[in-house]
């Protein structure tokens, strides 16, 4: 598994999803203002579909209606992946430390169900099914597009570590959110909805 990974093997869920009304619980932190630093992806191999990296922008799900400018996110003290502002729950965001998306290796988007009282950017997320698009505009001007492979719940305490941040041959997305039963003693969700979607070939 790359380098990359570090220490959020430790904690995979997206531990700062609260539910309606509800605080978020521990390690929801506000994601930084500024960028963090990519790791490189390794060269893909040949007849591998990839583009190179570049910071992501923009994310779009016509399927669901979500659209989303994209903050990056790091990790916090305790090792558990960043999150957007609870309290800006229609704000969406890229794990940083992981490849961008388009470029060789599993892409991160993370994303909360609600907040505030409020539907999330990721609160249709579990209607995602094979074969629908996500689209990420990028910073170099290129849009790099997915088609989605897979979708689950699961629960958080059995998340899938490897198969959602482990090495890919080609260019691949995950889009991480909460779902399933509320915990109100936890204050958050008790699974996690994740949608894998891969690199859709650019028309030459």
């Amino acid at each position: 598994m790359r380098k990359w990974l570090g220490g959020a093997v430790l904690v995979l869920v997206l531990a700062g999803c609260s539910g309606q009304g509800e605080e978020p619980a521990a390690g929801g932190s506000q994601a930084p203002l500024s960028t963090v630093e990519n790791q490189a992806a390794p060269p893909p191999a040949k007849g591998v579909t990839s583009l190179p990296a570049s910071t992501p922008t923009e994310i779009s799900i016509p399927k669901i209606g979500a659209r989303s400018s994209l903050v990056p996110l790091g990790l916090n003290p305790d090792q558990t992946i960043q999150v957007p502002p609870v309290d800006q729950p229609m704000q969406a965001g890229w794990y940083g430390k992981a490849p961008t998306p388009g470029e060789v290796g599993p892409a991160i988007i993370l994303g909360h169900v609600d907040g505030n009282k409020k539907p999330g950017i990721f609160f249709r997320l579990k209607e995602m099914a094979v074969g629908d698009e996500v689209s990420v505009s990028r910073q170099d001007g290129t849009t790099a597009l997915f088609k989605v492979t897979h979708v689950e719940q699961i629960a958080k305490k059995e998340f899938p570590t490897d198969k959602v941040y482990g090495d890919t041959q080609g260019a691949e997305l995950r889009l991480i959110t909460c779902g399933g039963t509320f915990d109100h003693a936890a204050h958050s969700y008790k699974d996690n909805i994740i949608v894998y979607a891969t690199l859709v070939p650019p028309m030459s």
